[in-house]
Order: structure tokens, then C-alpha cells, then sequence
């Protein structure tokens, strides 16, 4: 069976298939704008598939490997895979593939880079990296990044920070808000009828603030209060000691949850936290899970850094804390669960913030316009 050469191919060898701002956001939209003309390439071994749902098709380049195979030979691979495919637009994830797309160039393929990240800082705060790594490979990354945004033909930066650092006339900021159509309305259950229950959604690791809020919860001294954790552990011995803290008993592991998921869990609780610890890369970040604790209807309880803080003080739709201090954390927790009608309206006013400012839907707007601006007012021009 022929299949019709992408427009667009999307290009990760380190993001999950089912990655919310590659595949339900970036992909998702591209494919509803150029009729389903683009193709999401991975590699994680589980086979191709066809979404129906947005028309688009994922490619699997084959098992993913160690890091230094899937630098080089997982990288060609995948790239050879995009040069066969005879794609117009290669549009890649992953700063390791940075080396290998720039060969696209020498075909006529048009070349984009997307920063989720400020990548050095973020390697520089990476705990399953050794720390001679965490020290020498962000002047390299640095470097490559600047290299390689002069050969690109376009970078697509995850928050006006990062786009700083790329070339103006090539880069457009599209920010990682929610599709405020994967919450709906907010649940039926009023605050003052829901469990006394308080969750994180993302990585667990120490600067994300995993063992401050565990702490937290069992510093609330109210036993019929629960913590609920979704996502991966990025270190099994994290895993190891926060559950031997006294804490983890008032805390519930959800693992990894789909976007159904997220939005039911969501629809569970009290509120919503967002507690990483005061590092550079976080203090500058706009995490995608504020949003989303907003777009739910849930008040949140977040970190005191000055971004973050104008987010939530303008929106009135939260609490603000000092993320380090497990009390603070605790005491906003209280406040939330005896004001639950001021908690309820918190949740509201985040919920109208996303719908005016802080969407997806307003955000892929960007995306579309700078691709045809990129491909040709036609979309398949190069």
C-alpha cells in the first residue's frame, strides 16, 4: 500500500508517541489545517498507527535504544525514514536530532526546530545525569543550538524566554496552554462536596517539588486528606524514599494518566498544585499544568516566582507559596478546604483566564500562520 508523501513530518526519538504538545496540539492542528497531510515519526517499538480522529499518521522508526545509539543510529534512522517519506517540512522535538536534520537541508527539506525547553538549564538541573555532564554539556548545547538556528529554516520556541535566544526572523513563540476542549465544563460536584483531595500532574522528581508536597500533606494533620500523584518517577530511588516517608500514606499514586485521565482526576479534587523548587529554568518556565489546573475549574496552589505570580494574582485563581517550605504548602491547602465557596470561585475565574488568554485554541492560530508563511500561502509551497 502507497502511502501519499507527508507535508509536514514531525520527528521525536525522546517524546512518547502520545505527547501533549507534539501529538494533541502541534500535530493535531497541523493535520486539521492541511487536511491530514502530516505524518508524527517516534521511536518506541509499538508499531505504526492511524489517527482517526485527526487524520494524521504515526510512524515507528523502530525500538528505542540507549542514549549514545539513539544519538546516532536511532537518529539516522529516523531521518533517513523523513528523507525516504520525501516530506516538504521536517519539524523535530529533540535537540540530539539537531545534528542530523540539518542533512534534510541538502535535500530541500524545510527544517524546524521546537524548543520545549531552555534545554542548558535544563541539563544543568537534570538529576539522572552524572554531574560532570551537568557541567560541560550545556556550553555544548548552547553552541549547537546557535550553529544550527543559522542553517534552520524556522524555530518554534515554547515561551518568549527561550525565543530570545534564536534568531527574531525566524522564530515564533507558541506557548504549551491547554486545549481547553479536553476539560470541558468544570465537574458538576460542587468544592464543598468533593473528597479533601489535592493533585500534581507531571514529572516526579525533587525539583518538581515531589517530596515537599508529600511532606505537606501530612503536615496538614487531617487524616482524611489525600495527595494524588500522576505521572512517572524520573529516579527509582526518589520512588524508594518518598515512600518511606511518613506522608506517602495520605498519598495516592495514580502512574501515568491519558488526557481523559488527567481531566477526571482533575474533576476529583480540591485544587491543584504546582510547587517546583525556585530553579532557574522553573522560575523562568510557564508550566503547562498551571493552565491546566485553570481550564478544569480548580483553584491552584503554586510556587511565589514573580512569572508565575502575575499569572495567578492577575486571574485571582489561586494561592501563592514558598515552594520549599512544606508548611506554607500545608496552610494553603487549609485555607482552600475551609473556603470552599472562595475555592470554587478561584477555580472559576482561572477557568475564564484560559479561555480569554492562556488556550490552545488561541495559540494554533500562531502555529498555522507562521507554516504558511514557512511553506507558502498555499501550504505546499517551498
Amino acid at each position: 500500500m502507497t502511502h501519499t508523501p507527508p507535508l509536514i513530518a514531525h520527528l521525536t526519538t525522546v517524546h512518547p508517541r502520545n505527547d501533549s504538545r507534539i501529538r494533541y496540539k502541534e500535530v493535531a492542528s497541523l493535520a486539521g489545517a492541511f487536511g491530514g497531510a502530516v505524518d508524527l515519526y517516534v521511536q518506541d517499538g509499538l508499531g505504526d498507527e492511524r489517527d482517526a480522529a485527526a487524520g494524521f499518521r504515526v510512524v515507528d522508526t523502530g525500538l528505542r535504544q540507549g542514549r549514545v545509539r539513539r544519538m546516532t543510529l536511532g537518529a539516522w534512522r529516523m531521518v533517513s525514514a523523513v528523507r525516504s517519506a520525501r516530506a516538504k517540512a521536517a519539524h523535530f522535538h529533540d535537540p540530539e536530532l539537531l545534528p542530523w536534520v540539518v542533512f534534510l537541508r541538502l535535500f530541500g527539506v524545510r527544517t524546524i526546530y521546537d524548543v520545549h525547553e531552555d534545554v542548558p538549564r535544563q541539563i544543568a538541573h537534570n538529576p539522572r545525569l552524572p554531574a560532570w555532564l551537568r557541567k560541560s554539556l550545556p556550553p555544548v548545547v548552547i553552541l549547537a543550538e546557535w550553529i544550527g538556528s543559522r542553517m534552520l529554516n524556522g524555530i518554534v520556541a515554547a515561551t518568549p524566554e527561550i525565543a530570545a535566544r534564536f534568531p527574531a526572523h525566524k522564530t515564533v513563540t507558541v506557548h504549551n496552554y491547554p486545549v481547553v476542549a479536553e476539560f470541558g465544563a468544570p465537574g458538576a460536584t460542587p468544592m464543598a462536596q468533593r473528597p479533601s483531595a489535592f493533585a500534581y500532574i507531571g514529572g516526579l522528581v525533587r525539583n518538581r517539588g515531589l517530596y515537599t508536597m508529600v511532606e505537606a500533606i501530612e503536615a496538614l494533620s487531617d487524616p482524611s486528606a489525600i495527595l494524588r500523584l500522576a505521572g512517572e518517577f524520573a529516579r527509582d530511588d526518589d520512588r524508594e524514599a518518598v515512600a518511606a516517608t511518613p506522608g506517602w500514606a495520605q498519598t495516592t499514586y495514580e502512574g501515568w494518566l491519558d488526557r481523559q485521565g488527567v481531566s477526571k482526576l482533575l474533576g476529583e479534587v480540591r485544587a491543584g498544585l504546582v510547587t517546583l523548587l525556585p530553579i532557574r529554568n522553573y522560575v523562568e518556565a510557564r508550566p503547562v499544568k498551571l493552565f491546566e489546573y485553570m481550564a478544569a475549574g480548580l483553584p491552584v496552589i503554586a510556587s511565589d516566582f514573580p512569572r508565575w505570580r502575575e499569572i495567578v494574582e492577575q486571574s485571582d485563581c489561586g494561592l501563592l507559596v514558598d515552594p520549599t517550605d512544606p508548611g506554607a504548602i500545608a496552610a494553603a491547602m487549609r485555607w482552600l478546604l475551609d473556603n470552599p465557596d472562595k475555592a470554587e470561585a478561584m477555580g472559576k475565574r482561572g477557568r475564564a483566564a484560559v479561555l480569554a488568554r492562556f488556550s490552545w485554541e488561541s495559540e494554533q492560530g500562531k502555529l498555522l500562520s507562521y507554516y504558511r508563511r514557512l511553506l507558502g500561502t498555499d501550504g505546499i509551497g517551498v
